[in-house]
């Protein structure tokens, strides 16, 4: 495989017109997550982090309406496979957030969401999907992919796939 080949593999961009679409690019991930997956959303504020989780929690086939965490900086929503909802946002450096002992939800067996992740990327493993959103209109948002690992590399095809046919 070329250069040019993996590149293509392991990024995507889609542009959503509305936030039920986030939601859907969110339910599709969420239904294709794995336990162990880190999923890394940067974005300015109201360009459909939340939202876009609130979708992931419904692919994986959990009932609750997944809220930000930014007061409580973490949430953990039960299921069949548990998903860490954690939100970086009022955390302003690198001290604060690996006094918060995350290891738990990076390396747990269920799928962690992180907010934010900007603030710390440093401290997170190696192998993860990083979504960056932004806002292109009122209701449009641009969110962009890129897999750091084989693993997200398969994600983001099955995103595409999946995206893509319906």
């Amino acid at each position: 495989m070329s250069d040019l080949e993996d590149l293509r593999q392991n990024r995507l961009s889609i542009i959503t017109h509305s936030p039920e679409q986030t939601r859907e690019i969110g339910s599709i991930i969420g239904g294709l997550a794995h336990p162990g997956e880190l999923l890394l959303l940067v974005g300015d504020l109201g360009t459909g982090k939340t939202c876009l989780v609130q979708g992931i929690a419904w692919g994986m086939g959990l009932s609750t309406y997944a809220s930000s965490p930014s007061f409580v900086l973490a949430r953990e929503y039960p299921g069949n496979i548990n998903l860490y909802h954690i939100d970086l946002y009022r955390l302003s450096n690198l001290e604060e957030i690996t006094d918060l002992g995350i290891d738990d939800y990076l390396y747990g067996e269920g799928v962690c969401v992180v907010e934010w992740a900007e603030k710390a990327m440093t401290l997170f493993p190696q192998e993860h999907l990083l979504i960056e959103l932004e806002h292109m209109a009122e209701n449009e948002r641009k969110l962009r992919f890129q897999a750091k690992g084989q693993r997200c590399t398969e994600l983001i095809n099955q995103v595409k796939k999946r995206w893509n046919s319906q």
